[in-house]
C-alpha cells in the first residue's frame, strides 16, 4: 500500500468495535467515516468476536485481518469467544492488547503508516497496547472515557475499594491519565471525576486539568432522517391519532427501570394517554406477566426492532422518555446513546432519575425529574399532555435544535480540535 505522507494516521483502538454492517454503538464508525472524508486516514481497531452478539470474524490463522467496509479500514484482532462478563471475557482483555502489540508492526507496514495519535477507549490493563504504541512509535495518546471503570465495579458493589485488584486498576486508571497527551470524557463531569479522586495537580495529583475535554455522544442527524423516510413499520398503536404516545426505544433490563413506568401507568387518569415499549431483554417477560396480573392497559410492550428502524418510531411519538437506575455515576453527567436519537426525533423528552448536567436543564426540551417517584411521574406526563400547542411545539423545536449540537459533523469538529492540537510540534 502506498504511504500516504501528507495525511495524519490516526487509530482508533477499541475492542468492541464492530464492522459498520454490525454495529450498534456507532461513534467511532461516524468519527472514522467523517475524518476520513478529510485530510485523514483512520483505521479502527476491535476486537474478533463481536461482544453480545456471538459472531467472530474469520481472520485465518493470524493474530489480525485488516478489512475494508466501504472507505473505513478495519483492523479485526483476534481476540478468544465468551458468553457474559465471568472470566473468558476477562481473558479476552489481555488477548487483544497482547495480540496487537505484537502484531503492531506488520500492520504498520501494510497501512504504510506509523499512527500520528493513537485514540484509546479507555480501560486499565497491565498490558496495553495504546501505552505501547505511544512509547514504541511516539504516537500521540487520546484517552476517551466513555464508562468510569473500575469506579463502576464499587458503584455497583461487585468488589470494595479497599480490595487490592480494585486499587490496582485505579492505578493504571490514574496513569493512563497522566501519560495521556488529551482526555474525551462523555460525560460532562470528567473533570470532577479526577478532582473528586484527587488526582489533579491542584489537589496535589499529577493529571492537568487542562487537558481533560468533553465530547458526548451522538447522533448523525443525516442517517436519522433518511431513516424516518425510509424505514417505517405499520403499528397501529403507533398510528392512533386519538392517543398521546409516550416511546421508549432500548434494552429492557433492571438497570432501565421500566418498573417504575407501569407504576406511574396505574396511577394516571387521561384515557389518552399511552405508553408504547420497544425492546428486549431479561426483564420483559416479568414486566409483561405484571401487566397481565395488575390489568394495566395503557402500556404495551412492542418487541424489538432493527436499529435502523428506531427513528421512524421516534418521530411519530407525542414524547419519548427513559427511566435511571438509582446510581452515583450520573453525578458526572449522562451519556447514553438514546438520548441523541430522542432529541432528533424533535419530540418532548421525559428523564426520570438523578443525574447532573442535564441536557433538559440546558435546552429547555422536555421534564427532568430527579425523583424516581411514580406519583411525580404520572403527574408530569399529564402535564405535558396537558400543554397547549405552543408550549409543546416549542418543547419539540428545542430537542431538534439540541440534537444539531450532538451531530456527529459538529463532534467531529470537536475531535478534529483536539487531533490538530496533539499533531502540533
Amino acid at each position: 500500500m502506498e504511504t500516504i505522507a501528507n495525511k495524519k494516521n490516526i487509530w482508533i483502538i477499541n475492542q468492541y468495535a464492530m464492522s459498520p454492517d454490525h454495529e450498534v454503538r456507532v461513534r467511532h464508525n461516524m468519527f472514522a467515516r467523517y475524518l476520513g472524508e478529510l485530510d485523514y486516514d483512520v483505521t479502527v481497531i476491535g476486537g474478533s468476536f463481536f461482544h453480545n452478539m456471538n459472531k467472530s470474524v474469520d481472520i485465518g490463522k493470524g493474530k489480525f485481518k485488516i478489512k475494508e467496509y466501504g472507505n473505513q479500514r478495519f483492523v479485526h484482532v483476534r481476540v478468544n469467544s465468551y458468553k457474559g462478563n465471568g472470566f473468558k471475557r476477562k481473558i479476552s482483555f489481555l488477548i487483544f492488547h497482547l495480540n496487537l502489540i505484537l502484531s503492531a508492526k506488520r500492520i504498520i507496514q501494510n497501512i504504510g503508516q506509523v499512527p500520528n495519535i493513537v485514540i484509546y477507549d479507555n480501560a486499565a490493563f497491565p498490558i496495553n497496547a495504546a501505552l505501547y504504541l505511544q512509547k514504541r512509535y511516539h504516537s500521540k495518546l487520546i484517552v476517551e472515557v466513555r464508562d468510569l471503570w473500575p469506579e463502576s465495579i464499587i458503584v455497583y458493589k461487585v468488589a470494595k475499594s479497599n480490595n487490592l485488584l480494585i486499587r490496582y486498576l485505579y492505578y493504571l486508571e490514574k496513569n493512563m491519565y497522566i501519560k495521556a497527551d488529551s482526555i474525551i470524557f462523555t460525560m460532562e463531569g470528567g473533570k470532577d471525576y479526577i478532582i473528586e479522586k484527587g488526582w489533579d495537580k491542584q489537589h496535589g495529583g499529577s493529571v492537568n486539568l487542562d487537558k481533560v475535554h468533553h465530547i458526548n455522544n451522538g447522533v448523525d442527524l443525516d442517517v436519522f432522517d433518511r431513516n424516518v423516510q425510509e424505514k417505517i413499520i405499520k403499528d397501529v398503536d403507533l398510528d392512533n391519532p386519538d392517543s398521546f404516545k409516550f416511546v421508549y426505544t432500548g434494552s429492557i433490563r433492571r438497570a432501565n427501570n421500566l418498573d417504575l413506568v407501569l407504576d406511574a401507568a396505574k396511577l394516571v387518569k387521561n384515557p389518552k394517554i399511552q405508553f408504547l415499549i420497544w425492546g428486549d431483554g431479561d426483564q420483559l417477560t416479568r414486566l409483561k406477566q405484571r401487566l397481565k396480573d395488575e390489568q394495566i392497559q395503557n402500556v404495551i410492550f412492542k418487541g424489538k426492532v432493527g436499529k435502523h428502524f428506531v427513528p421512524g418510531i421516534l418521530h411519530r411519538a407525542d414524547a419519548t422518555f427513559f427511566v435511571l437506575e438509582n446510581s452515583p455515576l450520573f453525578r458526572f453527567g449522562l451519556s447514553l446513546n438514546k438520548s441523541f436519537e430522542y432529541l432528533a426525533a424533535g419530540k418532548p423528552l421525559l428523564i426520570i432519575g438523578d443525574a447532573a448536567y442535564s441536557m433538559i436543564d440546558e435546552y429547555k426540551c422536555g421534564y427532568h425529574l430527579r425523583e424516581n417517584s411514580p406519583e411525580e411521574f404520572s403527574k408530569s406526563v399529564e402535564q405535558l399532555v396537558g400543554l397547549d400547542s405552543r408550549e409543546y411545539q416549542a418543547l419539540c423545536e428545542n430537542a431538534r435544535d439540541a440534537a444539531k449540537k450532538y451531530d456527529f459533523k459538529v463532534l467531529t469538529d470537536k475531535l478534529i480540535e483536539l487531533l490538530e492540537c496533539n499533531s502540533s510540534p
